[in-house]
């Protein structure tokens, strides 16, 4: 594995304190960004690890797969990303001549933030230009840089699909990577990044909620480690959750994904119980950079026409072929 510890953020994100919206404000906005979604055209896409106000009101919610197939085929003239900041520049690359929003500007991604373009082009120079697959959750600039692009639903198939005479490398998450492998035997360079999200999860933690509720399955993103992973009944995208756990005949499931989830499941599998798994330090695991956006951004951005997301032509046009060879292998 390639060790960039020195390139990781200095600290981790902690937590921040959300007031609950008042009922009669939380209507007031929604109508407003109805209203809003009507003049500009627009389309609201979110993240299914958004607040469940802003899910709520989306024309879609989904997975990142699930996010850049509407992103491409839809047509309305404006796109609002509920998101981070990667996510609203996939749809960007894919729609370069419509605008796109983005709610909070500074919402990022620790797996982003681990992989500068300028390191990983240094790298593949190293190692005379592996077949790069890079997992979304990365910058346009190292989109631009990799061969084909792959979301947690779709890894596996991606990985399947890589040329057979090629060297591999993946990045920017380690736990994926090494899922992947596990799942197809094929051997990959890892790039050392991680979601500071699912690594909070621990091999104690996981056994001490599964002793609390042994009848209920373990349903865990790949972006958990290996020693969270082991301990899974099911590990799978957040889309795939969704189907997991509707179809499997448990009343109570344990998710150890960031907990916005538990309200898509919740409204997807309506009569079942979704226990959020515990850290060591507490029971509600969330992304700061998720909860970024607000209702009240929503609708100010909407408003206002801004951040809108810009990049340069041509990152743009160097991105869209490894996204479009991804939604190419999904498709197939």
């Amino acid at each position: 594995m390639i060790d960039i510890a020195e390139i990781q953020p200095g600290g981790r994100p902690g937590p921040g304190v959300r007031q609950p919206t008042p009922p009669a404000r939380l209507d007031a906005l929604s109508r407003d960004i109805l209203a809003l979604k009507k003049e500009l055209n627009a389309v609201i896409l979110a993240h299914n690890y958004q607040v469940p106000e802003i899910q709520d009101i989306a024309d879609y919610v989904g997975d990142s797969l699930g996010l850049s197939q509407q992103a491409e085929r839809t047509d309305a003239e404006v796109i609002v990303f509920c998101g981070v900041h990667f996510m609203a520049e996939t749809a960007k690359i894919l729609n370069p001549g419509k605008t796109v929003l983005l709610p909070d500007r500074d919402a990022g991604c620790s797996l982003e933030e681990s992989c500068p373009g300028p390191k990983l082009k240094a790298l593949q120079e190293k190692m005379n230009h592996p077949w790069t697959i890079a997992y979304i959750n990365c910058s346009a600039e190292v989109k631009a840089l990799s061969d084909v692009i792959c979301t947690s639903g779709n890894a596996v198939k991606i990985v399947e699909a890589a040329p057979k005479n090629r060297e591999l490398l993946f990045v920017p998450d380690e736990n994926l990577g090494a899922w992947v492998m596990e799942q197809t035997a094929r051997p990959m360079t890892l790039w050392q990044g991680n979601c500071y999200v699912h690594v909070e999860w621990t091999h104690g933690a996981i056994t001490r909620i599964r002793t609390e509720f042994p009848d209920a399955p373990l349903v865990a993103h790949p972006e958990c480690t290996k020693a969270v992973r082991m301990l899974a009944d099911e590990v799978c995208s957040t889309e795939k959750m969704v189907g997991y756990c509707r179809n499997n005949p448990a009343r109570a499931f344990i998710v150890a994904t960031e907990a916005g989830m538990l309200h898509r499941l919740q409204k997807e599998c309506p009569g079942k119980e979704f226990i959020p798994a515990p850290t060591d330090n507490c029971r509600c695991n969330e992304c700061r950079f998720m909860k970024m956006n607000t209702l009240e951004k929503l609708h100010d951005c909407m408003a206002n026409r801004t951040p809108q997301v810009a990049l340069d032509p041509g990152v743009i046009e160097r991105a869209r072929l490894p996204i479009e060879r991804m939604l190419e292998i999904s498709a197939r």
